[in-house]
């Protein structure tokens, strides 16, 4: 009978010592020393004590002897070293009863009081012992010392988070501590969780050291990162996600401002000096890697297309190369640049700046002034940019100036060509994130049918066009851009162009990067490549690397292997990049709806969905959607106006509704 005897068991990670009023066969009334009285089952006892109590004394007696019998144990337990103990057995892999380990430590003659003291002990403290159904077996060697590592690392956890709470605490009142131990600890807690959410590595740590701090909303991670001034409001979280370097080391700095300063080699390079070559390009472009020339004879011309040779001072292998390779091209995003090589040589050593003596793989291309091409010679060269134009001041000069006149009236019959060869005509303005000098954010839809833009982009398809027959017809292994024919030739009609332009651009098939030279459906030619931004691509890099061996009579640098691996690598890297550049885009659009949300807004129905319609916003040129409101029914290509309900940068959430216009589809105002 246990009735009478005080009976310890675990609760709540402790363990209890009791005394029994009464045993109801397996089910224990029992009394603790708090004189709270608890019902047990004898399964749950650990301990039952030799010494018995009469249950008929008064009840403050008995509560008496409880809690003496408790203090008797609480000293014994300091005269216990479970160290020495577990020295002396801890090659007895087995387990150990209480009574024996007790006489270890006390000697032969044990008490009750000797025993739970001991078992008190061991349960405490994990390190050495492990409880077993009722026995102790010792911990191995092994076991012992990851046991004590992950205690330093339970201690160092919770000092951190202590510490960091209060930190934190601190700091979001005010009270900025820079120079705090724990701050980084913090920080990068706080920048886990704001990055990646409930998938953080530290999610658990950052939750509990915000609860600490009094932030309940783990999502406040981000706007406690821009208080502290870690992070700017606008922070580009993605990129940091990426694996997007966006500097570089000082051995690359080092080795790219030699190549900067290095005089380019003559000598086995056809001297065009005295060529007029001008670039042209945006009013901030640094980067210059292509440059034009035109020289008229009679009833014929000369085209030159000049493209920086980033060729002859990046050479493979080296450690620009492999950081070019890893980087596979420039990231251009609003506010920021991430180039592909360093500054000092894509703005400067390597970029067609005028006045400068710099090595090019030159294009010349003669041709009828009915745009007949008679021949064409890739030439490495030495050029020397004598006019360094934009954008506009090509527009503002086109009719004052012979040679850009006609320039455009050349590149216009080209043009004419690639369309009756089946090329695709879907330019769309470019969207352009603008900042005054306060910062306010604006947007802007620049047209890329400009003049100079139009005069640009077709002699650079031209040239890349020229790139690709030239490798085919001389089986120079290179990386061809093919697009087979799209599944549907889209109808424009009256449509809106915007509209005809998203629509049809569903129906084209995918570029595919391949070894064999195949059509480009799209640009109406019959072999493509990209050759024309080694500065900003790797793979236009690549191409120089076997065009211009081949002029000097060598070998190309790549085999078919080497390109194919090449290839693998730089794919997902490109998409990557793409899909970062677009999330941004969208990011800003979606912040400046966000401030002007009274803005009413032009939009074109793309589809009709079950419960809501897919629209794209005119000025912004961004597909969203809009619930389809009671009796609302449109359908696709109707023009209607639209206003901003939510728009939130930061959750990514952009909700529009109807504004109850309804207009005529009418064509977008730029021409065609």
């Amino acid at each position: 009978m246990t009735q009478g005897r005080i009976v310890e068991y675990i609760e709540e990670g402790k363990i209890v010592a009791a005394l029994c009023l009464q045993d109801k066969g397996g089910r224990l009334h029992l009394i603790t020393a708090n004189n709270r009285e608890v019902n047990l089952t004898s399964k749950r006892a650990l301990l039952v004590s030799a010494v018995s109590f009469d249950v008929s004394r008064p009840r403050e007696e008995l509560l008496e002897a409880l809690r003496a019998a408790e203090q008797k144990r609480n000293i014994l337990k300091k005269e216990i070293n479970t160290a020495e103990l577990w020295e002396l057995i801890k090659d007895e892999a087995m387990p150990l009863d209480n009574v024996y380990l007790a006489k270890l430590v006390f000697g032969e003659s044990v008490s009750d009081e000797h025993v739970s003291s001991l078992v008190r002990v061991l349960f405490e403290d994990r390190l050495y012992f492990k409880l077993k159904e009722s026995f102790f077996i010792p911990n191995t060697d092994e076991r012992v010392e990851l046991l004590k590592r992950q205690a330093e690392e339970e201690a160092l956890r919770e000092e951190r988070l202590s510490r960091g709470a209060l930190w934190l605490k601190k700091a979001l009142h005010g009270n900025l501590q820079e120079d705090s131990t724990y701050m980084n600890f913090v920080l990068g807690c706080l920048k886990d969780i704001a990055l990646y959410g409930r998938d953080a590595a530290s999610y658990e740590h950052a939750k509990e050291l915000l609860a600490r701090a009094g932030v309940t909303d783990t999502r406040e991670a981000r706007r406690i990162l821009v208080k502290l001034g870690t992070w700017n409001e606008d922070e580009h979280l993605e990129l940091i996600k990426s694996d997007i370097p966006v500097s570089f080391s000082e051995d690359l700095l080092e080795e790219a401002g030699v190549i900067a300063i290095r005089r380019p080699e003559t000598k086995s390079r056809e001297d065009l000096r005295d060529l007029p070559v001008m670039t042209i390009d945006g009013p901030f472009t640094r980067d210059y890697d292509d440059a034009l020339s035109l020289v008229q004879h009679g009833e014929t011309l000369e085209l030159w297309m000049h493209i920086a040779d980033v060729a002859a001072a990046i050479l493979p292998g080296t450690d620009l190369d492999k950081e070019a390779w890893h980087r596979a091209s420039t990231l251009y995003l609003p506010r920021q640049i991430i180039p592909m090589l360093p500054p000092e040589l894509s703005q400067e050593g390597l970029s067609l700046k005028a006045g400068l003596d710099r090595p090019a793989l030159s294009l010349k291309v003669v041709l009828t002034r009915d745009g007949e091409v008679l021949n064409s010679q890739f030439l490495p060269s030495i050029i020397r940019v004598s006019r360094q134009t934009t954008y506009e001041e090509v527009n503002a000069s086109l009719t004052k100036e012979a040679i850009l006149s006609e320039m455009h009236r050349i590149v216009s019959i080209l043009r004419e060509k690639r369309l009756a060869a089946g090329a695709i005509e879907l330019s769309l303005p470019e969207l352009v994130v603008k900042f005054d000098h306060k910062g306010n954010l604006n947007l802007e839809l620049i047209p890329q049918n400009s003049p100079s833009r139009f005069i640009v982009s077709e002699l650079m398809i031209l040239y890349n066009f020229m790139a690709a027959r030239f490798c085919r017809d001389n089986a120079i292994p290179v990386l061809y851009r093919n697009q087979p024919p799209p599944n549907e030739i889209v109808s424009r009609g009256e449509a809106d162009f915007i509209f005809y332009a998203f629509q049809q651009r569903r129906k084209l098939n995918p570029i595919q990067i391949s070894l064999s030279a195949g059509a480009h459906s799209g640009l109406g030619v019959d072999a493509y490549i990209h050759a024309t931004s080694p500065i900003r691509r790797y793979l236009d890099l690549v191409v120089q690397r076997q065009i211009i061996p081949f002029c000097e009579g060598c070998a190309p640098t790549y085999s078919e292997k080497d390109l194919d691996e090449i290839r693998t690598g730089i794919e997902p890297v490109v998409k990557e990049m793409e899909r970062i550049k677009r999330n941004r885009l969208r990011y800003w659009v979606t912040k400046f709806l966000s401030q002007n949300k009274e803005m009413p807004l032009k939009a074109i129905v793309l589809d009709e969905l079950k419960n809501k319609y897919r629209v794209i916003l005119k000025d912004f040129l961004l597909i969203s959607e809009m619930k389809r409101e009671n009796g609302m029914l449109l359908k696709p290509g109707d023009a209607i106006g639209v206003k901003v309900k939510k728009a939130d940068p930061w959750e990514e959430v952009l909700e529009i509704v109807y504004r109850g216009e309804r207009q005529t589809a009418s064509p977008y105002g730029y021409s065609q």
